[in-house]
């Protein structure tokens, strides 16, 4: 089994697709990286040798910042800007989307489940 930046690669996809399980590689970069460690795409990642899995490796150590690395920069550049009290870190701050969009219907991934009015008893009646 393939590991490749502390993540396992699923055995059975072709290599292009297998890469994209790393956080921060996507597929143009996945065949952009393959095309530089010399490895075909087409392979399976059960199939690729030991030389190949370190060319890969060396390939993405050397140049791109993945996994952890690139996980700590994104929730520093968040905290910065919640820091900042600009307008996309008072977004993050509440939980509500940061790029412009509606917020009157919708945005219920980042707003969560809605919080439904609560209904008044009625009195009991008297007699």
């Amino acid at each position: 089994m393939a590991r490749i930046a502390g993540v396992d690669l699923p055995r059975n996809k072709r290599v292009d697709v297998a890469l994209t399980a790393i956080f921060g590689i996507g597929r143009a970069r996945a065949a952009r990286i393959l095309e530089q460690a010399e490895v075909a795409r087409a392979l399976r990642a059960d199939d690729l040798s030991e030389d190949q899995i370190r060319r890969i490796r060396q390939v993405i150590d050397g140049g791109y910042k993945v996994e952890g690395d690139l996980r700590r920069e994104v929730s520093m550049d968040i905290k910065r800007l919640m820091d900042l009290n600009c307008y996309r870190g008072v977004r993050h701050r509440r939980g509500l989307p940061v790029r412009g969009q509606r917020t009157h219907t919708n945005a219920r991934t980042r707003k969560g489940p809605r919080r439904g009015v609560m209904a008044r008893k009625k009195p009991a009646p008297t007699k």
